[in-house]
């Protein structure tokens, strides 16, 4: 049995012959991506604003508009990386990588996606608006050259996030908290690392052929490089919870600092001893401690939000 790269080349000639599928498109666009969106609705949990349904609805609509966005930015990265991808060992699955989608088609889509998300924000605000086509613009060039790069390509991922919380405060009209932001930023940096580790560890000598950056990483430099972002992360959650003045003054959100703590270490344990974190968003569904533990901190933190 052959499993190299004829063999690829040969199940996605195979392939291109199908008719792609409602499950193609919608493995194209991820939508279990879209949990990282979710960060949008930190300005109004930390706002207080849940019980008030214009603000609400604001997030929900920036939460859609992201939502489009970031597929239409998954479509072109698979654009680009057709030829990659299709000797990944699981990439090579993709719809556009296996032939199942036609580049012309995923190209309208993900223009199509990337005006959807722009006009939704605009209806919320130009503000909102602005950042959208900033969050495109830097992620365009991500995928065309800064991934390509060591170490900028995860803070390129990091500085994703920091827009999506930043929209989320804008759209209900909030001050955007530094502490969130730097949360944001440590958090999105430990999951990034952690990734790359991860394609490294599976990838091995084929790494740079996959994700050019990855010539540039070392299992121990990583190692190093996500356990000081763990550790930041902790330490600026906790001190948000003390100093920040989005959260009660009786000092009752450190009792969601076990939470935190909890979830980090699990996610070095899955990372370390089980050679998982290649992705972060399917593996908080995947693994049960992680997932109850997250839940357990939004449980938490909504309940001494909400007695305050």
């Amino acid at each position: 049995m052959n499993d190299g790269p004829n063999a690829v080349t040969q199940d996605t000639t195979l392939e291109q012959h199908n008719h792609s599928t409602v499950q193609d498109w919608l493995r194209l666009v991820r939508p279990v991506q879209w949990s990282k969106n979710a960060v949008v609705f930190a300005g109004v949990v930390f706002a207080r604003l849940v019980t008030h349904p214009d603000a609400l609805l604001k997030a929900f609509v920036t939460f859609v508009a992201f939502c489009a966005i970031a597929s239409a930015v998954y479509i072109f990265n698979d654009w680009r990386d057709i030829e990659r991808d299709r000797v990944h060992p699981t990439k090579r699955r993709r719809p556009l990588a296996a032939g199942r989608i036609q580049p012309r088609s995923a190209l309208i889509a993900c223009g199509t996606l990337a005006m959807v998300g722009c006009v939704l924000g605009a209806l919320i605000s130009w503000w909102l608006l602005l950042i959208c086509v900033g969050y495109l613009a830097m992620m365009a060039w991500y995928t065309l050259e800064l991934k390509s790069i060591v170490i900028l390509d995860v803070f390129v991922i990091a500085a994703g996030f920091i827009l999506r919380a930043t929209s989320g405060a804008v759209a209900v009209g909030v001050p955007v908290s530094s502490w969130l932001l730097l949360c944001t930023f440590f958090l999105s940096l430990f999951l990034g690392f952690g990734k790359r580790r991860s394609e490294l560890k599976l990838l091995e000598g084929s790494a740079a052929m996959h994700r050019p950056s990855l010539k540039g990483y070392t299992i121990p430099a990583l190692d190093q490089l996500i356990g000081v972002t763990a550790g930041a992360t902790l330490m600026a959650y906790s001190m948000y919870t003390f100093v920040s003045n989005d959260v009660p003054q009786n000092d009752a959100m450190m009792l969601t600092i076990p939470f935190v703590a909890f979830a980090l270490y699990r996610y070095l344990y899955l990372v370390h001893g089980q050679d998982l974190g290649g992705s972060p968003e399917s593996l908080l569904f995947r693994d049960r401690p992680l997932f109850l533990a997250i839940v357990a901190w939004g449980i938490a933190s909504l309940t001494i939000l909400a007695v305050q």
